[in-house]
């Protein structure tokens, strides 16, 4: 049975709590290693470790802690196909989109080359007589980032790349789930050029996290993942005096006009409903139709497209649409909320709840399921499945549509299919939530835009990734400096002019 280990100071470091959690193989329900759980003790010595480190990495000058980016870019171009098969191995992900998340998170490195212009300060010059303002940005010291399973190469980048590139160290606590990639990262950032001990990884569970959250050393903390622990999280860490910015859950509304291209929709809502089994905080899993024809169209144009979808391991190649889900208990969690929708009366259209994979029958597969007719006083429209369903709800009207989307308590994403351009520019402005799809069902920013939710997806100020990355990860200092002005007299090295 392999052994995960931490990383502290640059180098793989045995855990010694005597603690461990099962890291399974999710297509075939085994146990393929086991990941050691931090003790407080363990925890401690690796901020105390990150904090001896940061003094020196946060007086780099900007530039050079780019050309560590820059490098950075390189290795894990050079190793995508080895990280994208540890990922899949322990995710389930298939191995392109084991690739789509080790990408994005590429893109925030590539992001983080433009430190230097990023952090440039403001000067005012005379702002009175002989005075000059200027602002500079500073590192916060030692940062902590606690991070979900559903992406594990690109969650750690999109926190700990911002994060050094502002000259801080960082102490991850990635998921005990699947660990492997973000230690094979910490491999890649020393071999970057990253000195010793300015990126940690602890693996654990609530005790470390709650060490992060109490040590006094750690100045901000950055954590996604489910609401309740953001809620959690961002409360404790805030009592403790740190900054704190922690995305919680999400519950994606798609709405589809009456002039929408059905199966430009449909497409849409198979992909961004089903990959990844579901297991993206971005995904769709509420479609909303506008009107009884434009809801059977969307129907008829959905059935036989997720009748064909094809759920295997990644193993199988890239024709693979989706894989298993992370661990038996999501898996027992989402047919559990399944049931609840078909007691509650929602229409079960494709209905997979006997799925079994021939072979993998121990794996932690999920088959794609569509409910119709769902209503908003259903848990399945509630609550964030996190799995392969996509439930549609049937409005009237556009107003019932956007109604329900703004009416939600999550506020990540949402989107919306037209070819009416007023309707697109209104439902962009009214609508309540935070990044917005027009005909694009997936609206995750590019690397220089900022990526946040709103209401209860979002537990902070500050977005993940673009301006906002650098403004959460630094503090701004203001000096306000005066000196005489006028000739001052001192050694003379020439001769008086004649009077």
């Amino acid at each position: 049975m392999k052994e995960l280990s931490h990383w502290i100071n640059g180098e793989h470091a045995k855990g010694t709590s005597g603690r461990f959690a099962d890291v399974f193989n999710p297509a075939t329900g085994e146990v393929q290693a086991k990941c050691p759980m931090a003790s407080k003790s363990e925890t401690e010595a690796a901020i105390a470790n990150a904090a001896a480190a940061q003094p020196a990495w946060g007086a780099t000058n900007p530039q050079r802690r780019a050309r560590v980016m820059m490098a950075m870019v390189g290795l894990i171009n050079r190793d995508m196909d080895k990280l994208a098969e540890a990922l899949s191995r322990e995710h389930g992900k298939t191995l392109p989109d084991a690739k789509g998340d080790l990408q994005r998170g590429l893109e925030v490195i590539e992001y983080c080359i433009a430190a230097p212009q990023m952090l440039k300060g403001e000067y005012t010059d005379g702002a009175g007589p002989g005075i000059d303002i200027y602002s500079m940005r500073q590192p916060l010291g030692v940062v902590a980032a606690i991070m979900p399973f559903n992406f594990p190469a690109m969650m750690p980048l999109w926190h700990v790349a911002p994060a050094l590139a502002c000259g801080n160290s960082v102490v991850l606590k990635p998921s005990e789930r699947d660990p492997s990639v973000p230690l094979m990262l910490a491999e890649l950032f020393v071999e970057a050029g990253l000195p010793k001990g300015v990126f940690q990884v602890v693996n654990g569970d609530k005790e470390a996290v709650d060490t992060l959250l109490d040590s006094e050393t750690i100045q901000g903390v950055s954590f996604v993942g489910s609401t309740p622990i953001a809620h959690y999280i961002y409360s404790r860490a805030t009592a403790n005096g740190k900054r704190a910015q922690c995305f919680g859950g999400a519950k994606n509304h798609m709405i589809v006009m009456p002039d929408a291209d059905m199966d430009q929709a449909a497409d849409a809502l198979v992909g961004a409903g089903y990959g990844a089994a579901g297991e993206r905080c971005m995904a769709i899993s509420v479609a909303v139709p506008v009107g009884e024809k434009t809801a059977d169209q969307l129907i008829e144009k959905l059935v036989p497209r997720i009748e064909k979808l094809r759920v295997a391991p990644y193993t199988d190649g890239d024709n693979v649409d989706f894989g298993p889900v992370v661990t038996r208990e999501a898996k027992e969690r989402i047919l559990g909320l399944i049931n609840r929708g078909v007691e509650e009366g929602a229409e079960l259209v494709v209905d997979n709840r006997d799925f079994s994979l021939q072979g993998y029958e121990n794996g932690f597969f999920v088959g794609p399921h569509l409910f119709d007719r769902v209503t908003r006083d259903m848990d399945i429209y509630k609550t964030e499945i996190f799995g392969p369903v996509l439930s549609v709800v049937r409005a009237k009207t556009y107003e019932e549509a956007i109604g329900l989307a703004m009416d939600h308590e999550y506020g990540n994403g949402t989107a919306i299919f037209t070819r009416d351009g007023d309707t697109a520019r209104d439902f962009a402005h009214r609508i309540n939530i935070g990044m917005v799809g027009v005909n694009v069902p997936i609206p995750v920013p590019l690397a220089y835009h900022t990526f946040g939710g709103w209401k209860k997806s979002m537990f902070g100020d500050l977005n993940q990734h673009g301006p906002d990355s650098f403004k959460f990860y630094t503090r701004t200092k203001t000096v306000t400096a005066r000196w005489p002005s006028g000739i001052k007299e001192g050694g003379e090295f020439n001769f008086k002019a004649m009077d």
